[in-house]
C-alpha cells in the first residue's frame, strides 16, 4: 500500500531518506520525492562496511545532474552492507528508489531513535506543505 508514492511500510526522515526495519538493521535509501528532485543519478559514494555514524551525520553523496546531495543516516549504527550495484548502474535510484535502488543497511544501536522517524502518513503531510 501507498499513500500516492509514499510507500506505507517503511518509516521516513524529513531530509528525505527512507527506512525499512530489517530484524536488528533498517536499510536506507532516498525517496521517490528526493530522486525526482534530484534529476538523473550519475555516482554515488557509499560508506564501507563497519562504518559507524550518528544519527543526522552525513553518511552518503549521491551526484546527479543537478549537483551533489548528502544523504544522512535517519539513525545511529554500523554499516552492514552496501548497495555495491549502484557503482555501476546509479540510475537504479531513480527507477526504482524503493527496491533496487537502496543504499545501504545499518545495524541499530539504539532502538528508540527509530521513534524520531515519521509515519508514511506524517511524511506524505511534509511534502504536501512542501508543494
Amino acid at each position: 500500500m501507498s499513500l500516492g508514492k509514499v510507500p506505507t511500510h517503511l518509516l521516513y526522515t524529513k531530509t528525505h531518506e527512507w527506512v525499512r526495519v530489517d530484524g536488528d538493521k533498517v536499510v536506507i535509501g532516498i525517496t521517490d520525492y528526493a530522486q525526482s528532485k534530484l534529476g538523473d543519478v550519475v555516482f554515488v559514494e557509499l560508506p564501507s562496511t563497519g562504518d559507524d555514524f550518528d544519527a543526522g551525520l552525513s553518511l552518503a553523496t549521491i551526484e546527479s545532474v543537478k549537483g551533489v546531495s548528502d544523504i544522512y543516516a535517519p539513525i545511529s549504527g554500523s554499516v552492514w552492507e552496501v548497495n555495491e550495484e549502484l557503482e555501476d548502474i546509479p540510475e537504479y535510484i531513480n527507477e526504482d528508489p524503493y527496491g533496487q535502488g537502496w543504499l545501504l543497511s545499518l545495524s541499530i544501536e539504539d532502538q528508540t531513535e527509530l521513534d524520531d522517524l515519521l509515519t508514511a502518513e506524517e511524511y506524505q503531510a511534509l511534502l504536501e506543505d512542501e508543494e
